[in-house]
């Protein structure tokens, strides 16, 4: 498997990670708490996909997968 041949639900929940993060580093959010536990959330089905017994190098391809998530996300606000 390419460690680039994310699963689609993978990619997903990384996206919707790095929204939520933004949303709570943005200036004056609003209900810290209800986005702090989606965060967390989002974060334990990050850790322990099981995508992530098949893949040789975890830390490469985690870094790969953020990049993926961004660059989606870039692409889907233009």
């Amino acid at each position: 498997m390419d460690a680039t041949d994310f699963p689609d639900d993978l990619v997903r929940t990384q996206a919707a990670w790095t929204t939520t993060y933004q949303a709570l580093a943005a200036p004056h959010p609003r209900d810290t708490a209800a986005l702090r536990r989606r965060l967390l959330r989002l974060s334990v089905r990050l850790w322990w996909h099981p995508y992530w017994q098949t893949v040789p190098s975890a830390p490469t391809a985690r870094t790969e997968l953020r990049r993926l998530a961004r660059a989606r996300g870039a692409v889907r606000a233009a």
